[in-house]
Parts: structure tokens; sequence; C-alpha cells
């Protein structure tokens, strides 16, 4: 199977896309990785703050329902990253030199456009096994996100 270019199935432009690559998708997961260096937005020259951990969960996320849509001939559609619970990352920062991969596998799909994922982002190169970070990170895709976004719609809630 040929992977599409993940640029392809985020709604992001330009250097906002942060992942790199697709590794695998199907109907329930998405794998993505992210190779760290001193060009990567967000690294102050040693690293990239843990904190972005939970925006490379939420665009591999996002990458996942670009995926289906693309599967039904629909395009790319907005979402919105409602809240992460858990998050936990076992080091500050995601060094220079790290590939990282962001695994996200859905726990929940509801039929108004709400969905939790559980995501785990592992780094390449540390052999303990160990997660870099998980969380559980809750999303919300409206139908129509002009309508919901100028309030003419509860874009499915």
């Amino acid at each position: 199977m040929i992977l599409p270019d993940i640029r392809n199935l985020v709604p992001h432009a330009g250097p906002m896309v942060l992942l790199d690559r697709l590794i695998a998708v199907d109907e329930e997961t998405l794998c993505a990785e992210v190779a760290i260096d001193h060009d990567t937005l967000f690294c102050d020259g040693k690293e990239v703050g843990a904190w972005i951990g939970v925006e490379y969960m939420a665009q591999a996320i996002a990458a996942h329902a670009g995926y289906a849509a693309s599967l039904r001939g629909d395009a790319v559609k907005v979402g919105f990253l409602l809240g992460s619970r858990r998050y936990e990352c076992s080091k500050s920062g995601f060094a220079v030199g790290s590939v990282l991969h962001v695994h996200v596998q859905r726990a929940l799909q509801g039929e108004n456009g709400l969905a939790a994922f559980e995501c785990r982002i592992d780094d390449v190169s540390d052999a303990s096994g160990v997660p870099a970070a998980k969380a559980t990170i809750t999303v919300f895709q409206p139908e129509n996100v002009v309508d919901f976004m100028n309030g003419r719609s509860d874009g499915g809630l």
C-alpha cells in the first residue's frame, strides 16, 4: 500500500505541518514520524519542548481524519482540539537528533463529531520501551466548520 503525503491529510500549511511522514494507518490507528533537527519548528537549538507533544498528537489525529476523508472521496476538514487528559512526558523535551513515532488510536467516536484518541509518542532511539509521552486527546470535527464558527449551527453537538 502506498501511503499518501501527510501534508495532504492535515488542514495545515507550510511550516505548521509538524509531522514529517505517515508510517502506518488503518480505520482505527495511525502512526506518523517526526525527525527533530535544528530547523524543526519550536526547537530552541537543543530540543523541542515537551508541551509540543500534544500538538504532534493532535496533528496525527487530524491526519487520521484526513485519511478517512480521502478514502470517502471527501475534502480534509478542520477539527478542534478540545483537551487532553493525563498528558505525561518522560522528558523535558524532544532532543535534536530524535526520531519520534506518534501513535494515535481511536477510543471513542460519536455521530456528532466528538472523538477521543489514546495517544503515545515513542522516541525510536530509546530502547527502554517507555513512551516519551502519552495522553488521551479529545477532538471535535463539526459537519460545517464555517457555520459552526459563525454560530449558525451547533456543528453536530
